[in-house]
């Protein structure tokens, strides 16, 4: 697998984990250190967010992949920019469905990517 496909499937493992609840998953492919910037600007460390998806307070309910792209790998880092529609009810609202556009950080530590940082935004 070529370190583009590495990190695209990251990318994809990190979307069916949020909606499938897979927290094992998550905390596999998420840096210890990785950060979540959401649209209001809030940033949410990884045990936090893992915890507000354990705990229903943040639901993905379906996340449905429209574009990859802007790729870019330069040795160990890598970025991406991802657009999925997400359906979800986040922090006690509604069911909505988003056009979320996440711009994702990755390294390689010994020879795996792994997710570091990830900036939510619409698209």
């Amino acid at each position: 697998m070529t370190d583009q496909e590495a990190i695209i499937q990251l990318y994809r493992e990190e979307n069916e984990a949020m909606v499938a609840k897979n927290l094992s998953k998550l905390n596999q492919i998420l840096a210890p250190t990785m950060k979540l910037t959401h649209m209001t600007g809030y940033v949410q460390p990884k045990l936090e967010w893992i915890d507000q998806i354990q705990n229903d307070e943040m639901q993905y309910l379906s996340s449905k992949e429209e574009n990859i792209k802007d790729i870019e790998i330069y040795d160990n880092q890598a970025s991406l920019i991802g657009q999925n529609q997400v359906q979800a009810k986040i922090w006690g609202g509604g069911v909505n469905t988003w056009p979320l556009q996440m711009k994702m950080y990755f390294a390689k530590q010994n020879g795996n990517w792994i997710i570091t940082n990830q900036v939510a935004s619409t698209y």
